[in-house]
């Protein structure tokens, strides 16, 4: 495995991150990363601290590794920063100002606080607020996508203002891509499209269909799915952006509700279609980062972890060996 300032300071042996993908990301999917030797990750908006509490005990259940919770400024239930912090190795914030008290809470929980950031200076604001990690979510990344620049030229910029260790996020999936912001300086990879078609992975299987059958031009930068979530750009696939555009029905689809019965979901809003979802799946939110050719099987998380790490370990290993000694 390749040990960074990542590996070291959050306890794991491989420098990769789970994106937190809300719904479609399972506590079996985040064990599993997390049981082959990443950080697995669970997103939790809009949850009551005992939901929370419980996504969390079931991805516990499943591994010893290392894991964490995620959570969206816009939704944010203070209570269950609390509820994380005492029983994540990780608690992530995103879409919006570092708060040195969040991270505090983080802190008195037991956790690692971590921040998501789209620009240099909210980087070296989340290191004003204790942050342990940051990470450099660049504009090629799937979901929403908090700031405009490219990852490379971002993660330079933050690199050079902070001190903690950097993620990179945005358009990752290969082992080639994990070895090159290896090589820049970042300490670990986070990724999230490439996951959507792991086998624990609650994605819909049509919404996965569609991943494999994509390429990078077929992803899209847009504020279509604002429903719940207005002035919030996202990366989806293109071809759900034309599928809503082409309905004439309000409703696209209905998802269980763990207590009995179904929820309507209305066109044009946040929810990605699971693999519970009837209706007009085609025309839900179907994000996707510009990684998305590098999505070309269905396979175990723990396969995809290997490949990553193990790629990029031989990538970094011949480029050292290619390089000219001093002697």
């Amino acid at each position: 495995m390749l040990a960074t300032a990542f590996t070291h300071r959050v306890g794991c042996s491989a420098p990769l991150q789970l994106a937190a993908m809300p719904m479609v990301g399972t506590p079996e999917l985040a064990a599993a990363v997390a049981e082959a030797g990443g950080l697995g990750m669970v997103g939790s908006p809009m949850l009551p601290p005992d939901a929370v509490a419980a996504l969390l005990d079931a991805v516990a259940a499943r591994t010893r590794g290392a894991f964490g919770a995620n959570f969206l400024m816009p939704f944010l239930d203070r209570s269950c920063v609390e509820v994380a912090a005492a029983r994540a190795r990780v608690v992530e914030f995103f879409y919006g100002a570092p708060d040195p008290e969040l991270v505090a809470q983080v802190h008195r929980g037991g956790a690692l606080a971590s921040w998501q950031v789209g620009s240099r200076e909210e980087a070296v604001a989340a290191e004003r607020a204790g942050c342990d990690l940051v990470v450099a979510q660049g504009v090629e990344a799937g979901g929403h996508v908090r700031g405009q620049a490219g990852l490379l030229p971002l993660l330079g910029q933050v690199l050079e203002a902070v001190s903690c260790p950097v993620v990179a996020a945005g358009g990752l999936a290969r082992p080639g891509d994990l070895a090159a912001v290896l090589a820049a300086g970042a300490s670990a990879a986070r990724l999230g499209t490439r996951f959507l078609a792991a086998s624990e992975s609650a994605a819909h299987p049509r919404y996965v269909e569609l991943l494999l059958a994509a390429g990078p031009e077929d992803t899209l930068y847009t504020e279509a799915f604002s429903a719940m979530w207005p002035n919030a750009p996202h990366r989806v696939l293109r071809s759900c952006v034309e599928a809503a555009r082409a309905l004439d029905d309000e409703v696209v689809g209905e998802v269980p509700l763990p207590t009995g019965g179904r929820l309507a979901v209305p066109r044009w809003s946040v929810p990605a279609p699971t693999r519970d979802t009837v209706g007009h799946v085609e025309a839900m939110a179907l994000y996707a980062g510009q990684s998305v050719a590098g999505v070309t099987r269905v396979e175990p998380a723990a396969a995809i972890v290997r490949e990553l790490v193990e790629g990029a370990a031989s990538l970094l290993a011949a480029a050292t060996r290619a390089t000219p000694s001093d002697a």
